[in-house]
């Protein structure tokens, strides 16, 4: 999954793709690159970003959303409002991208109603608040539960079992303790049924690793973590890079498919 954000204050790119035009030409070379899905977001979800009105975020995604997918792109809409999803499933996305788990009350109708999918994230607080002051007494049982909880909730709504993917959402009101153990503990969140999807990319638990490294440079040591995300049984890679990102998953991925398997 390439990441591409349609804001002007995105933490990764600083705006670069803000523009439509410059979006969809991003878009495009994504899927060149072998992107199998690219998911645009108009609204930034970086800590302390504020919220954006529903007609504003359609107005950055809808034309770039539409473009892509005349184009034959797959594309996921990165939003936690209804009506904004609504509108980019008209325009043809095929995925809804959730930080909120279907929070709005609206969501799950809309997207049991187009047949899309759907990707659940945990997140503890808001984009605003999410870094203020993360806790947790067991960062690994407390995000299972959430997620087993959220995708029997699409699932009453009439989203299809199958459609749905859960995202223990690294980076999103975590602290860097929190941002390991989810790592570490992909093998429990994929046994919980459904597709997982890490989203390692450039987050500031890099940085909080291995010193004050720009978002930009922090492609390796995602690569890092994603391989382990795939070792561990992640199905997708949320990722700004797609060439190191989709090396990283055919590597790893071929290395897993060898292993053994385990007796007894």
């Amino acid at each position: 999954m390439g990441a591409l954000n349609v804001t002007p204050d995105s933490f990764s790119d600083g705006g670069r793709y803000a523009e439509a035009g410059a979006a969809v030409r991003r878009g495009l070379e994504m899927v060149a690159e072998g992107a199998d899905l690219v998911d645009v977001g108009g609204e930034s979800t970086r800590p302390g970003a504020d919220p954006v009105e529903a007609a504003e975020e359609s107005r950055r995604v809808l034309p770039v959303v539409r473009a892509l997918a005349a184009a034959g792109a797959v594309v996921s809409i990165d939003t936690a409002k209804a009506e904004v999803a609504a509108a980019a499933l008209e325009a043809g996305a095929a995925v809804v991208n959730d930080i909120t788990a279907l929070s709005d009350p609206e969501m799950a109708g809309v997207v049991a109603r187009a047949g899309a999918g759907v990707v659940l994230m945990h997140m503890q607080g808001t984009p605003r608040t999410m870094q203020d002051d993360p806790r947790y007494d067991d960062v690994l049982a407390e995000v299972a539960a959430f997620l087993r909880r959220r995708a029997a909730a699409a699932e009453s709504a009439g989203i299809d079992p199958g459609a749905v993917c859960l995202d223990p959402g690294i980076g999103f009101g975590k602290r860097l303790e929190h941002n390991l153990a989810l790592l570490a503990g992909v093998p429990q969140l994929a046994a919980l049924g459904h597709p997982v999807l890490v989203g390692a990319s450039r987050k500031r638990f890099i940085a909080d690793l291995l010193g004050p490294i720009p978002p930009a440079e922090r492609d390796a040591a995602t690569a890092a973590a994603h391989v382990l995300a795939v070792a561990g049984g992640a199905a997708i890679l949320r990722t700004h890079n797609v060439v190191v990102g989709l090396q990283t998953a055919r590597i790893a991925d071929a290395i897993v498919r060898q292993a053994p398997a385990s007796e007894g």
